[in-house]
């Protein structure tokens, strides 16, 4: 919902905040056509009218889905990705925060990835509390990712940009399933489901993305930052 970007979200979607003519949204689905996806999953419950909206009347000829979380007041990231599962079906697929406005390169850098399963990882960032930081261990798999990693143990930020393999998929599916089976996880995030994978040793490794232009817009001073950024970058 935004609450800390208020009262800039009390009548628009975070994702539909604007930048000259264009939106954080229309920015990032231009990103990923442009790497040649066609075919998006969008995860809706906040003034999801907006959104859809948006995304038939800019993007008529894309693929788009649309999953309905009617209880995103009271769950997290965990329990919107795990309503995507029977879209996804048995493919595998690229996940994005909404809020997340990167330079096209690091897409495209994660799809040539040789890694099946991979995280988005900028090591050049300064972390505190609010960041999902992650430990890297030996060759180069990610051991731990999440907020309450100590920023002294953390290699880096995830940037909320991750690929998943067909394989990793189904057992996140699962693992998401059986984590939302008790209330007291429908707050959790979605890296709490892929923490306890890589504690059953499925391998998730770190794309390093450092050096390239990304914002996450969860504040009003992000936001000022993404107004104020210089010309080209994120593009």
């Amino acid at each position: 919902m935004g609450s800390r970007i208020r009262p800039l979200t009390d009548n628009c979607p975070k994702s539909l905040l604007k930048v000259g003519s264009s939106t954080i949204l229309e920015m990032m689905i231009t990103h990923i056509r442009d790497c040649g996806i066609n075919e998006i999953i969008f995860v809706l419950g906040y003034l999801q009218e907006q959104i859809k909206e948006c995304v038939t009347t800019k993007f008529p000829d894309l693929t788009a889905h649309f999953v309905i979380n009617d209880l995103y007041s009271e769950t997290n990231t965990g329990f919107s990705l795990m309503l995507s599962k029977d879209r996804v079906g048995d493919s595998a697929f690229i996940k994005f925060d909404a809020d997340v406005v990167f330079d096209k390169k690091i897409l495209k850098n994660l799809i040539e990835s040789d890694y099946a399963t991979c995280l988005c990882i900028d090591k050049n960032v300064n972390l505190d509390a609010e960041e999902i930081k992650v430990i890297i261990g030996e060759q180069n798999r990610v051991v731990k990712a999440s907020k309450t990693v100590d920023p002294r143990d953390a290699m880096g930020e995830s940037i909320g940009i991750e690929k998943i393999s067909r394989e990793t998929a189904i057992l996140l599916f699962a693992e998401l399933e059986l984590m939302m089976v008790e209330e007291q996880n429908h707050q959790a995030y979605y890296e709490g489901a892929y923490e306890r994978l890589i504690e059953k040793g499925v391998p998730f490794y770190a794309l390093d993305i450092s050096g390239l232009n990304w914002i996450e817009i969860d504040t009003h001073e992000d936001y000022q930052r993404f107004l104020n950024r210089p010309p080209g970058a994120c593009a």
